[in-house]
Protein backbone atom coordinates (compact mmCIF):
# COMPACT_ATOMS: atom_id res chain seq x y z
CA UNK A 1 0.00 0.00 0.00
CA UNK A 2 1.15 3.39 -0.90
CA UNK A 3 0.18 5.66 2.15
CA UNK A 4 0.05 9.68 1.71
CA UNK A 5 0.35 11.67 5.12
CA UNK A 6 -0.03 15.14 5.53
CA UNK A 7 0.08 17.06 9.29
CA UNK A 8 -0.35 20.13 10.01
CA UNK A 9 0.75 20.91 13.70
CA UNK A 10 -0.51 24.75 14.35
CA UNK A 11 0.14 26.58 17.15
CA UNK A 12 -1.23 30.33 17.99
CA UNK A 13 -0.03 32.54 20.82
CA UNK A 14 -1.96 35.51 22.61
CA UNK A 15 1.26 37.13 22.65
CA UNK A 16 4.60 37.45 21.09
CA UNK A 17 6.84 34.24 22.14
CA UNK A 18 10.31 35.46 22.38
CA UNK A 19 12.04 31.78 21.66
CA UNK A 20 10.31 28.51 20.30
CA UNK A 21 11.99 24.95 20.51
CA UNK A 22 10.18 22.07 19.52
CA UNK A 23 12.07 18.67 18.56
CA UNK A 24 9.71 16.49 16.02
CA UNK A 25 10.14 12.73 15.97
CA UNK A 26 8.12 12.51 12.56
CA UNK A 27 10.26 10.96 10.36
CA UNK A 28 9.96 7.38 9.72
CA UNK A 29 12.66 4.79 8.16
CA UNK A 30 13.15 2.25 5.94
CA UNK A 31 13.02 -1.03 7.25
CA UNK A 32 11.60 -4.69 5.96
CA UNK A 33 7.84 -3.83 5.13
CA UNK A 34 8.00 -0.13 5.29
CA UNK A 35 10.14 2.06 2.37
CA UNK A 36 10.08 6.18 2.50
CA UNK A 37 9.11 7.25 -1.15
CA UNK A 38 9.31 11.31 0.01
CA UNK A 39 9.21 12.85 3.13
CA UNK A 40 9.60 16.42 4.00
CA UNK A 41 9.29 18.94 7.45
CA UNK A 42 8.51 22.59 6.76
CA UNK A 43 7.90 25.36 9.65
CA UNK A 44 5.92 28.03 8.04
CA UNK A 45 8.60 30.42 9.84
CA UNK A 46 12.28 31.60 9.24
CA UNK A 47 14.32 29.21 11.68
CA UNK A 48 17.07 26.32 12.39
CA UNK A 49 16.06 23.12 11.35
CA UNK A 50 18.55 20.46 12.11
CA UNK A 51 18.21 16.73 12.22
CA UNK A 52 19.75 13.93 15.03
CA UNK A 53 19.04 10.63 16.13
CA UNK A 54 18.00 9.39 19.22
CA UNK A 55 19.28 7.07 21.66
CA UNK A 56 16.46 4.64 20.16
CA UNK A 57 17.14 5.07 16.31
CA UNK A 58 14.42 7.50 15.99
CA UNK A 59 14.99 10.11 13.35
CA UNK A 60 14.60 13.63 14.90
CA UNK A 61 14.13 17.35 14.36
CA UNK A 62 15.07 20.02 16.31
CA UNK A 63 13.70 24.00 15.16
CA UNK A 64 14.36 26.69 16.84
CA UNK A 65 12.66 30.18 15.46
CA UNK A 66 15.12 32.45 14.49
CA UNK A 67 12.67 35.64 15.86
CA UNK A 68 9.51 36.26 18.26
CA UNK A 69 6.50 35.13 16.88
CA UNK A 70 2.56 34.53 17.48
CA UNK A 71 1.59 31.49 15.14
CA UNK A 72 3.75 28.72 14.08
CA UNK A 73 2.66 25.72 12.12
CA UNK A 74 5.37 22.81 11.31
CA UNK A 75 4.09 20.37 8.37
CA UNK A 76 4.83 16.91 7.54
CA UNK A 77 3.79 15.60 4.45
CA UNK A 78 5.07 12.59 2.48
CA UNK A 79 4.27 9.01 0.41
CA UNK A 80 5.55 5.42 2.55
CA UNK A 81 5.33 1.80 0.59
CA UNK A 82 4.00 -0.68 3.28
CA UNK A 83 3.51 -4.55 3.11
CA UNK A 84 1.65 -6.66 5.14
CA UNK A 85 4.28 -8.13 7.62
CA UNK A 86 1.98 -10.33 9.87
CA UNK A 87 2.95 -7.99 12.46
CA UNK A 88 7.07 -8.75 12.23
CA UNK A 89 9.50 -6.31 12.48
CA UNK A 90 12.74 -7.42 10.10
CA UNK A 91 15.44 -4.50 9.16
CA UNK A 92 15.08 -2.02 11.59
CA UNK A 93 17.59 0.21 13.50
CA UNK A 94 18.12 -1.27 17.17
CA UNK A 95 20.55 1.10 19.10
CA UNK A 96 19.45 -0.68 22.68
CA UNK A 97 19.70 -4.64 24.00
CA UNK A 98 16.23 -5.84 24.07
CA UNK A 99 16.07 -6.01 27.84
CA UNK A 100 16.48 -2.38 28.25
CA UNK A 101 13.01 -2.77 27.37
CA UNK A 102 11.86 -4.57 30.13
CA UNK A 103 12.28 -1.02 32.09
CA UNK A 104 9.17 0.50 33.44
CA UNK A 105 8.64 4.10 33.66
CA UNK A 106 5.71 6.25 35.24
CA UNK A 107 3.52 6.49 32.47
CA UNK A 108 3.93 2.46 32.45
CA UNK A 109 4.42 1.10 35.93
CA UNK A 110 2.01 -1.39 36.92
CA UNK A 111 -0.52 -1.24 40.05
CA UNK A 112 -1.86 -4.23 42.01
CA UNK A 113 -4.90 -4.28 39.26
CA UNK A 114 -2.47 -4.64 36.21
CA UNK A 115 -0.27 -7.37 38.11
CA UNK A 116 -4.09 -9.31 38.68
CA UNK A 117 -4.68 -8.87 34.75
CA UNK A 118 -1.36 -9.75 33.90
CA UNK A 119 -1.22 -12.78 35.86
CA UNK A 120 -3.97 -14.50 34.50
CA UNK A 121 -1.46 -14.93 31.01
CA UNK A 122 1.44 -16.01 33.38
CA UNK A 123 0.46 -20.16 32.92
CA UNK A 124 1.23 -20.05 28.54
CA UNK A 125 3.51 -17.08 28.24
CA UNK A 126 6.20 -19.47 28.18
CA UNK A 127 5.03 -22.13 26.51
CA UNK A 128 3.46 -20.19 24.13
CA UNK A 129 4.71 -16.73 23.82
CA UNK A 130 2.69 -15.82 20.55
CA UNK A 131 -0.35 -17.00 21.41
CA UNK A 132 -0.10 -15.33 25.28
CA UNK A 133 0.98 -11.66 23.40
CA UNK A 134 -2.33 -12.29 21.10
CA UNK A 135 -4.92 -13.39 24.21
CA UNK A 136 -3.49 -10.47 25.62
CA UNK A 137 -3.97 -8.04 23.08
CA UNK A 138 -7.39 -9.80 22.65
CA UNK A 139 -8.81 -8.96 26.04
CA UNK A 140 -7.62 -5.42 26.22
CA UNK A 141 -9.06 -4.48 23.33
CA UNK A 142 -12.47 -6.04 24.76
CA UNK A 143 -12.13 -4.41 28.01
CA UNK A 144 -10.76 -1.39 27.63
CA UNK A 145 -13.28 0.91 25.76
CA UNK A 146 -11.65 3.63 23.04
CA UNK A 147 -12.99 6.92 24.43
CA UNK A 148 -11.80 10.40 23.64
CA UNK A 149 -11.80 13.17 26.12
CA UNK A 150 -11.52 10.89 28.88
CA UNK A 151 -7.34 10.98 28.89
CA UNK A 152 -4.79 12.95 28.23
CA UNK A 153 -0.51 12.77 27.51
CA UNK A 154 0.24 12.33 30.95
CA UNK A 155 -2.40 9.41 32.18
CA UNK A 156 -0.85 6.55 33.23
CA UNK A 157 -1.69 2.66 32.54
CA UNK A 158 -3.01 2.11 36.12
CA UNK A 159 -5.50 5.43 35.58
CA UNK A 160 -6.57 4.01 31.85
CA UNK A 161 -7.14 0.95 33.42
CA UNK A 162 -8.80 1.73 36.32
CA UNK A 163 -11.39 3.87 34.36
CA UNK A 164 -11.66 0.64 31.26
CA UNK A 165 -11.43 3.80 29.23
CA UNK A 166 -8.88 5.34 27.36
CA UNK A 167 -7.18 6.26 23.28
CA UNK A 168 -4.31 4.26 21.59
CA UNK A 169 -1.75 5.73 23.76
CA UNK A 170 -3.50 4.61 26.77
CA UNK A 171 -4.31 0.90 25.48
CA UNK A 172 -0.68 0.77 24.25
CA UNK A 173 0.53 1.47 27.89
CA UNK A 174 -1.34 -1.39 29.15
CA UNK A 175 -0.18 -3.68 26.98
CA UNK A 176 3.32 -3.16 27.38
CA UNK A 177 3.12 -2.72 31.15
CA UNK A 178 1.50 -6.30 31.03
CA UNK A 179 4.00 -7.62 28.42
CA UNK A 180 6.95 -6.53 30.75
CA UNK A 181 5.64 -8.25 33.59
CA UNK A 182 5.09 -11.22 32.10
CA UNK A 183 8.55 -11.19 30.81
CA UNK A 184 8.77 -9.84 27.42
CA UNK A 185 10.40 -6.61 26.24
CA UNK A 186 7.63 -3.99 24.99
CA UNK A 187 8.21 -0.59 23.57
CA UNK A 188 5.79 1.79 22.49
CA UNK A 189 5.37 3.01 19.14
CA UNK A 190 3.94 5.93 17.26
CA UNK A 191 2.87 6.34 14.01
CA UNK A 192 -0.13 6.74 11.08
CA UNK A 193 -2.46 4.48 10.45
CA UNK A 194 -4.87 4.15 7.28
CA UNK A 195 -8.08 3.83 8.12
CA UNK A 196 -10.26 0.55 6.23
CA UNK A 197 -13.86 2.53 7.01
CA UNK A 198 -12.47 5.38 4.39
CA UNK A 199 -11.86 8.01 7.61
CA UNK A 200 -8.55 9.93 6.15
CA UNK A 201 -9.42 13.34 8.05
CA UNK A 202 -8.05 12.42 11.77
CA UNK A 203 -7.89 14.16 15.16
CA UNK A 204 -4.19 12.65 15.83
CA UNK A 205 -1.99 10.65 15.23
CA UNK A 206 -1.78 6.27 16.69
CA UNK A 207 0.12 4.36 18.48
CA UNK A 208 0.64 0.47 19.38
CA UNK A 209 3.05 -1.85 20.96
CA UNK A 210 6.17 -3.50 20.21
CA UNK A 211 6.80 -6.95 22.01
CA UNK A 212 9.93 -9.11 21.76
CA UNK A 213 8.85 -12.78 21.28
CA UNK A 214 11.28 -15.82 21.18
CA UNK A 215 12.41 -17.51 18.07
CA UNK A 216 10.26 -14.84 16.10
CA UNK A 217 11.70 -11.03 17.31
CA UNK A 218 9.82 -7.99 17.30
CA UNK A 219 6.55 -8.41 17.09
CA UNK A 220 3.84 -5.45 16.23
CA UNK A 221 0.32 -5.56 18.07
CA UNK A 222 -2.62 -2.91 17.76
CA UNK A 223 -4.85 -3.03 20.95
CA UNK A 224 -6.68 -0.18 19.74
CA UNK A 225 -7.56 -1.95 16.59
CA UNK A 226 -7.28 -5.67 18.82
CA UNK A 227 -4.79 -6.59 15.19
CA UNK A 228 -0.97 -7.44 14.75
CA UNK A 229 -0.03 -4.52 12.54
CA UNK A 230 -0.24 -4.48 8.99
CA UNK A 231 0.08 -2.54 5.85
CA UNK A 232 -2.01 0.13 7.26
CA UNK A 233 0.45 1.55 9.86
CA UNK A 234 3.73 3.26 9.03
CA UNK A 235 6.08 3.38 12.04
CA UNK A 236 7.42 6.40 13.21
CA UNK A 237 9.31 6.16 16.11
CA UNK A 238 9.63 4.19 19.17
CA UNK A 239 10.29 4.30 22.96
CA UNK A 240 10.00 3.13 26.10
CA UNK A 241 6.39 5.12 26.38
CA UNK A 242 4.42 8.16 24.70
CA UNK A 243 7.04 10.27 26.30
CA UNK A 244 10.32 8.75 24.68
CA UNK A 245 8.13 8.70 21.29
CA UNK A 246 5.67 12.07 20.98
CA UNK A 247 5.71 13.20 17.87
CA UNK A 248 6.36 16.70 19.16
CA UNK A 249 7.76 18.43 22.53
CA UNK A 250 8.98 21.88 22.99
CA UNK A 251 9.88 24.99 25.10
CA UNK A 252 9.09 27.97 24.44
CA UNK A 253 9.10 31.33 26.53
CA UNK A 254 6.44 33.79 26.58
CA UNK A 255 3.78 33.92 24.09
CA UNK A 256 0.72 33.89 26.91
CA UNK A 257 -2.48 31.66 26.47
CA UNK A 258 -1.11 28.67 23.67
CA UNK A 259 -3.65 27.69 21.02
CA UNK A 260 -3.14 24.59 19.14
CA UNK A 261 -5.13 23.28 16.08
CA UNK A 262 -3.64 19.43 14.10
CA UNK A 263 -5.07 18.70 11.03
CA UNK A 264 -3.71 15.45 9.54
CA UNK A 265 -5.10 13.17 6.31
CA UNK A 266 -3.47 9.43 6.36
CA UNK A 267 -4.55 8.40 2.64
CA UNK A 268 -3.49 6.18 -0.25
CA UNK A 269 -1.34 8.10 -2.44
CA UNK A 270 -3.37 7.73 -5.63
CA UNK A 271 -6.29 8.62 -3.87
CA UNK A 272 -4.64 11.95 -3.10
CA UNK A 273 -3.67 12.28 -6.79
CA UNK A 274 -6.97 11.88 -8.03
CA UNK A 275 -8.86 14.40 -5.43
Amino acid sequence: MRIRVEHATHYHYDLPARSVLQVLRLTPRNHDGQHVGVWRVEPSVEGKLKVFEDGYGNICHTFEADEPLSSLTLLVAGEVETQDTAGMLSGTVERLPELFYLRETDLTAPDEAIKDFAAGFTATAGSDPLGTLHALLGRIHAEVAFETGRTDSGTTAAEAFAMRRGVCQDLTHLLVASARLLGFPARYVSGYFHRADGVVDQEAGHAWAEAKVPGLGWIGFDPANGISTTDAHVRIAIGLDYLAAAPIRGSRRGGGTETLDVRLRVDTARRQRQD
